[in-house]
């Protein structure tokens, strides 16, 4: 008898059939593929030194992740193939990427405790997208927890990291100040990534635009890119501050939607038909009818 790997229950010569995969389930994934190359190329213009091309293909790469979950939602075409594959392309563009272009930049000069700083950022990196997969099949999940993520998102974190190369382009000439600042602000923002604080995640904020607002926010978005291209530092400092500025106030809106619940919580189970605990029968002297008001005995 031959032992074939190969399903040897399958009669010769007839060939395994493919469905068809529909090309709405491709689309997604084609822009993830498209920001991984974005963030693996961002690593290659820091290794010839080029920072500023650098950044912009990590911002690129960002922008593309925006795209390609809205994206695949919109055209039904979600899967968990793309869910895998986004997840790994994360984990290159705003764990690795920044981490090595920190530590070209100026880490080095740390030396070991530089690279062991990029490291912390690219762990931490893995370790929230790792949660994030793990908490997103969690089914007593509250409804209203889908607007929030737990720590800082990678992309998020990977913009926020980035904020001492756009403060030196911007002409901070102080670098014994802006190495050390650097190092410990790569430290804290690893750490904020892996930490349980609240932040908004925006996911379903702005779902459907009224037909009035929808020349304005065509106006604003093109407004935006054009800032973004004409003062690319200027904005990102900005954006990162601002950014890092409404963190307490992701934490806030998160205790009080707790609060809420905790407050709506009993009066649920009552609506629910529990009926509230009942009171310890009163002993019934011998000879008299339980069932009778005392006084009628």
């Amino acid at each position: 008898m031959i032992f074939s790997p190969f399903e040897p229950d399958r009669p010769q010569g007839q060939r395994r059939r493919f469905r068809a995969i529909p090309v709405r389930t491709l689309l997604p994934n084609v822009v993830t593929l498209l920001a991984l190359c974005a963030g693996l190329t961002a690593i290659r213009l820091a290794t010839e030194q080029k920072f500023e091309l650098a950044l912009a293909a990590v911002v690129f790469a960002a922008m593309l992740d925006g795209i390609d979950g809205g994206l695949a939602r919109m055209l039904k075409g979600t899967s968990r193939f793309g869910a895998e594959l986004d997840s790994l392309a994360d984990f290159v563009n705003f764990g690795v990427a920044p981490a090595l272009i920190l530590y070209m930049w100026g880490l080095n000069e740390f030396k070991s405790l530089g690279w062991i700083a990029a490291l912390v950022f690219a762990l931490c990196a893995a370790l929230r997208l790792a949660r994030f997969n793990v908490m997103a099949d969690d089914p007593n999940r509250p409804s209203w927890a889908g607007n929030f993520f737990l720590g800082i998102p990678a992309p998020a974190g990977a913009i926020t990291v980035l904020l001492p190369l756009y403060a030196q382009f911007l002409g901070a000439s102080h670098y014994l100040l802006l190495m050390p600042f650097a190092f410990l602000y790569t430290l804290c923002i690893a750490l904020l990534m892996v930490s349980r604080l609240p932040v908004f995640s925006g996911k379903r904020v702005g779902k459907r635009v009224p037909p009035e607002m929808v020349v304005p926010v065509f106006v604003v978005v093109a407004a935006f890119f054009a800032v973004l291209i004409s003062y690319p530092w200027e904005t990102l400092t900005v954006g990162t501050l601002a950014y890092l500025a409404c963190l307490p106030l992701g934490w806030r809106s998160y205790r009080e939607h707790e609060r809420k619940e905790a407050i709506a919580a009993p009066a649920e189970g009552l609506a629910e038909g529990e009926s509230a605990p009942a009171l310890a029968p009163t002993s019934v002297p011998p000879g008299e009818d339980p069932e009778r008001p005392a006084r009628l005995n």
